[in-house]
């Protein structure tokens, strides 16, 4: 936990109304994703409040920020993709279920409520919803941000670069998926982006997902 004068006045009064998991979803799901128009960012809590967008890792860091001060350890998933576009969200456990926080350009890899068992379960309920023309889960990994010591991933004012390259670098367990399934779920949804010119957001599981950013439906 950071010490509130390390927070700007703004940013404590968020962080006071933003007490728990739901309420910071609700928060990220409101923001517009960055797209990085003019060049890859990786934002830390106070520039993207400062600048009021977040892709997934930016989302994940405010989070993790935020929940911090609420006595959640600041634990980041990482979710490798087979066409490397992996994905990040903050984790946390609420009486001895896992669940988790998450901003995507996909309805279906935002956040999932505090039901899941184990966080390899937690991680295989974005099986599904991975899948488009080029994406598919194959593993998940953990890290505590406690770890990267001294380093100003919360208020930097650059670039935190390194949180990145510490997820790179983490050892992902593997998730292995029925490739028929995949196929299923890949022809699905092609079908689907085609006639609609949407995302789809009907999956098997969806009820233990939180809310998803009005956009999407």
């Amino acid at each position: 936990m950071q010490p509130p004068s390390r927070f700007r006045p703004a940013e404590r009064r968020l962080v006071r109304r933003l007490n728990s998991p739901r309420e910071v979803q609700h928060f990220l799901n409101r923001l517009p994703y960055n797209t990085e128009p003019r060049g890859d960012t990786l934002r830390c809590f106070r520039q993207v409040v400062r600048r009021g967008r977040a892709h997934c890792l930016e989302a994940a860091l405010t989070a993790a920020c935020i929940l911090e001060q609420h006595n959640f350890p600041p634990l980041l998933m990482s979710l490798a993709s087979a066409d490397k576009l992996d994905h990040v969200l903050f984790v946390y456990r609420h009486r001895g279920r896992w669940g988790s926080v998450a901003r995507s350009r996909d309805p279906g890899l935002h956040g999932r409520k505090p039901v899941f068992r184990s966080p390899r379960a937690l991680a295989e309920s974005y099986g599904d919803p991975y899948i488009d023309l080029t994406g598919r889960l194959t593993g998940f990994a953990i890290v505590d941000l406690h770890r990267m010591g001294r380093y100003d991933w919360r208020f930097s004012s650059r670039n935190v670069w390194a949180v990145e390259r510490l997820l790179l670098r983490l050892r992902h367990k593997k998730i292995v998926r029925s490739g028929a399934r995949t196929r299923r779920l890949r022809r699905a949804y092609r079908e689907y982006l085609t006639k609609t010119g949407r995302k789809p957001v009907n999956y098997r599981g969806r009820a233990r997902w939180t809310e998803i950013p009005h956009h999407f439906l």
